[in-house]
Order: C-alpha cells, then sequence, then structure tokens
C-alpha cells in the first residue's frame, strides 16, 4: 500500500494527489454545508427585518463571496501539488482574473445599489428607469475600466505603456465624437439637476410637446400635432425651457374695447361687471380689471386673472365661458364692442364759401 502511495507521477506521488483532492472535496462540502444551513438561516431573517441593506449583504455572499471560496479551496488544492513553474504561473494567473472579476462585479452592484437609494430618496415618485439604465451603463463601463487596469497590472503588464496609448486613441475619439460626448455630458446635467423629467410638457424656443423618453444622446417629445419632436441634449441645456407641467397657476391678462358711443355711466359700470364675469368661473383668482387707455377706434379695458391649474384645456374652457359672459352681459346693457373704424366728416363747399365771404366783410366795416 506504501509502495502504490509512494509512486510519483508528473512529479508528484499519489498521496499528494489524494491529499489535494480532499483538499478541494472537504473545502466543497464545508462551503455547501455554510450556504445550506447558515446563509438560508440569515436570508430568512433578513427577510422579516425593515432595512434591505442586510438583505443586499447576504445576496451578495451568496453570488460574489461563494464563488471566490470555490476558486480559493480549488487554488488551495492545486497549490498543494508539485506544479511546473509555467502551470503554476497559469493557475496563479487563472485565479487572480476570477477572483478579479468576481470583485469587480461586487463593487460595481454595490455602487449602483447607492445610487438607486438616492434617486429614490431624491426623487421618490419619479421614475427613473430609462436614465438610471444609461446611469448603470457609464458606471460599470468605469468600473471594468479600472478593474481591468489594475487586473493587467497585477498580471504584469506595463499598464503604463498601455494607458499611453489608450490615451492618444482617446483624444483621437474624442476629437471625432465631441458632439457625442457633450451630449453624454448633458444627459448627466439632465439626470442630476431634473430641469423636465418624463411626462412633463415643456417649450423650447418656437417648440414645444410632452416629454416621452430622455435618452443618453437625444430626448423626444410629442408635440400637440402629433409628430415626434428629437432633440439634442446639448441644444435643451444651453436653451431656455418652459415647462408648464411645474405651473402651479396661470396668469392670464386680456384686453377689450367699446365703442366711443358708449356712455359715462357705462363705462364705471364695466370694470365691477367683469370682475363679476371672472369671480363666477371655478378655480379662477381674480385680480383686476381697469379702464386703461384711448385706443385708435375704441375704449379699451385690461383684465387680469390667474387659473389656479397647470392645464391648458382647463384655461381655455374658462377663458372661453368669460367671453361669453362678457357678450351676453353687452347685449343686454347695449354696449357696443368697438372694431377698427375710421370717419369721415364732410364739409359742405358752398357753406364753407358764405362763411369766408362774411368773415372778410366783417374785417372791411371794422376797419
Amino acid at each position: 500500500m506504501n509502495d502504490l502511495l509512494n509512486r510519483i507521477y508528473f512529479h508528484n506521488t499519489i498521496q499528494d494527489y489524494l491529499i489535494a483532492l480532499t483538499i478541494i472535496i472537504l473545502g466543497t462540502l464545508i462551503i455547501k454545508i455554510f450556504k445550506r444551513y447558515a446563509l438560508t438561516r440569515l436570508e430568512k431573517w433578513t427577510e422579516s427585518t425593515k432595512t434591505s441593506f442586510d438583505n443586499y449583504i447576504v445576496k451578495s455572499v451568496e453570488r460574489f463571496g461563494i464563488p471566490i471560496l470555490y476558486v480559493g479551496v480549488i487554488y488551495a488544492g492545486l497549490f498543494y501539488l508539485n506544479l511546473p513553474a509555467r502551470l503554476n504561473t497559469l493557475l496563479a494567473s487563472a485565479t487572480t482574473v476570477a477572483v478579479t472579476i468576481l470583485v469587480i462585479r461586487f463593487i460595481s452592484s454595490t455602487i449602483l445599489l447607492i445610487i438607486r437609494a438616492y434617486l429614490r430618496r431624491k426623487h421618490p415618485g419619479s421614475a427613473n428607469v430609462n436614465e438610471l439604465g444609461a446611469i448603470q451603463l457609464v458606471v460599470s463601463g468605469v468600473i471594468w475600466f479600472l478593474g481591468l487596469g489594475f487586473l493587467l497590472d497585477n498580471l504584469g503588464y506595463d499598464l503604463t505603456a498601455i494607458i499611453a496609448g489608450l490615451g492618444i486613441g482617446g483624444i483621437a475619439v474624442a476629437l471625432a465624437a465631441q458632439n457625442i460626448l457633450g451630449d453624454l455630458f448633458n444627459y448627466f446635467v439632465i439626470f442630476l439637476d431634473k430641469p423636465f423629467e418624463v411626462g412633463d410638457y415643456i417649450a423650447v424656443g418656437d417648440k414645444s410637446g410632452t416629454i416621452e423618453h430622455i435618452g443618453v444622446k437625444t430626448t423626444r417629445l410629442k408635440s400637440l400635432t402629433g409628430e415626434q419632436l428629437i432633440i439634442a441634449n446639448s441644444d435643451l441645456t444651453s436653451s431656455r425651457i418652459h415647462n408648464f407641467k411645474r405651473m402651479e397657476k396661470r396668469r392670464i391678462v386680456f384686453k377689450i374695447g367699446v365703442t366711443y358711443q358708449t356712455s359715462h355711466e357705462d363705462l364705471q359700470k364695466i370694470p365691477d361687471l367683469l370682475k363679476s364675469i371672472v369671480e363666477s368661473q371655478n378655480p379662477v383668482l381674480f385680480d383686476r380689471a381697469h379702464f386703461v387707455s384711448f385706443g385708435d377706434s375704441s375704449l379699451d379695458f385690461e383684465v387680469v386673472y390667474n387659473v389656479l391649474s397647470s392645464e391648458y384645456n382647463k384655461y381655455m374652457d374658462i377663458q372661453q365661458a368669460i367671453n361669453l359672459g362678457i357678450f351676453k352681459k353687452f347685449e343686454q346693457l347695449g354696449i357696443e364692442m368697438a372694431y377698427p373704424t375710421r370717419t369721415l366728416f364732410v364739409v359742405n363747399q358752398e357753406q364753407e364759401t358764405e362763411e369766408a365771404t362774411n368773415l372778410r366783410s366783417f374785417g372791411s366795416r371794422t376797419m
């Protein structure tokens, strides 16, 4: 039996192989027992707690910690053997790669969890699915870039030369895609500053519409006429944006003119009349109504009130009701609304000649 155990194959005895296999099997069994009993009980306990952080720790141990333990057990079993230098280096490199990838995934998921928690706390009622997807992509890309750089450095590659080469290539790419990078940067500005969200009705210059999607490069709007407007994020952040959804009330100013033939008594009645018509609407806050100016063909009154709603259709319904009320009241009182007119006064030529003759004769008698 001892002779069998002491037989050497590939620089290791059979006993060495059995010990290495025992290390791997025992380690695997211990990990499975820990996962089945200890980790399962911890998961049940965390489900009864109010916080979600302990749930994340247990799930992270299961997703990343357990695989790292398996890799460590296999490495320990194989490391016990007397392997050739090349194979030993390959084993160490493979273990480093596997552990590094698992650590990168753990760090990436942890940072994304923190970002989600921040978004829920800062914007509890908003949907950030599209925005979070882009943030995840960028954050994951940065973490993987740094992690792979650390991995290459540990594997013995000259990281300085690699970074220098990437730097030169990065400058060329940045110059070629500066507009895309500008839109990407402004996407993060929109994401963090929140000047508008999906569902908001905004106006940018002479264009307006409802936000449908906020992308990494462009933002898509649905206009009132039905077509889709696609605007670059850089154009949005450099423009003056009117966000009508966040408008708590709408201030309305309009004028109405009556004819010059309107009596003084009726002119005094009109401001109170306009006030009563406006206040009869709901939800409306009346501000003022005044006789403001003598127009070219009308006596002008100005009315100011606030609609306590941001809905445009609601404002139009109220304005229509006010206009109909004014028309009805003016019709009842016999007040005429003005429209552009011009009065031409014609003088009789014979009468004008007679008046001029009388003036000349009066002047000669005086002398």
